[in-house]
């Protein structure tokens, strides 16, 4: 199964659309307390809004996406579960190092974010 294959099991289960960045979904909690400085990031190349000190997972889940992961074995959907880096059903792939916690991991402008397939495949440098 090819990562664009996986992307649409992710769209298809999430309800997200497939087209451009997300713009209306907002779902944080409003707050009138200081937030870190507005950033961006893409995740499966779409643009995602956050705010530096928010976690990966944290601004995903702001976005509606749910889930983060497919299972190697039945391609079933993984995402939040413990949130503090115990369960593992978090992993995604961060700037090419897959298996990475996004609930362990903080946003950092221009990153790019893809959801993981099973194990998830190394990029080696040549």
């Amino acid at each position: 199964m090819n990562h664009s294959e996986q992307q649409s099991i992710h769209e298809s289960r999430d309800g997200d659309a497939a087209d451009g960045p997300q713009t209306a979904c907002d779902l944080r909690v409003a707050f009138d307390g200081n937030r870190g400085r507005a950033i961006s990031f893409t995740c499966d190349g779409r643009e995602i809004r956050a705010y530096e000190g928010e976690t990966v997972a944290a601004a995903l889940m702001a976005h509606g996406q749910r889930s983060l992961r497919t299972t190697s074995r039945e391609s079933q959907p993984r995402g939040i579960f413990c949130n503090m880096g115990i369960c593992f059903d978090c992993l995604v792939e961060i700037d090419g190092r897959p298996n990475l916690r996004a609930c362990q991991s903080f946003v950092v402008q221009g990153m790019r974010v893809r959801t993981q397939y099973g194990v998830g495949e190394w990029e080696l440098p040549t």
